[in-house]
């Protein structure tokens, strides 16, 4: 099987995510990097978008899953993003992503939770 990798690299957006008392009452940053491996079963032709699968329906559906409704761990959060992606783009036949808090803590640059999941 032929595929073709698409890569998201810090997607950075602003959430509603966590159990503290602060992130209850206000969003905060994310950033999210993904691999997706796409079946490629057709060639692609330049001036048709249609021949590959548009990365901007994928970071639609990663923002959109983010930022509609608060949830409260990083692990729920992740794990609906990669149900979503499968539910909604039947040629990702592999997924790498990570979902990251940059101010989680002063000591460090994030912290984040990484799924890798294939069908």
């Amino acid at each position: 099987m032929l595929t073709r990798r698409i890569i998201f690299e810090q997607l950075a957006l602003d959430a509603r995510i966590g159990i503290l008392e602060h992130e209850l009452r206000a969003t905060q940053p994310l950033h999210i990097d993904a691999e997706f491996d796409v079946e490629v079963s057709r060639a692609v032709h330049d001036n048709d978008i249609d021949t590959v699968l548009d990365y901007r329906h994928l970071r639609n559906a990663i923002v959109d899953e983010c930022t509609r409704q608060h949830v409260h761990l990083l692990e729920t959060l992740t794990e609906q993003i990669v149900d979503r992606i499968f539910d909604e783009f039947s040629e990702v036949k592999k997924m790498r992503i990570r979902v990251s808090k940059p101010l989680a803590f002063s000591d460090c640059a994030a912290v984040g939770i990484e799924v890798q999941r294939s069908r």
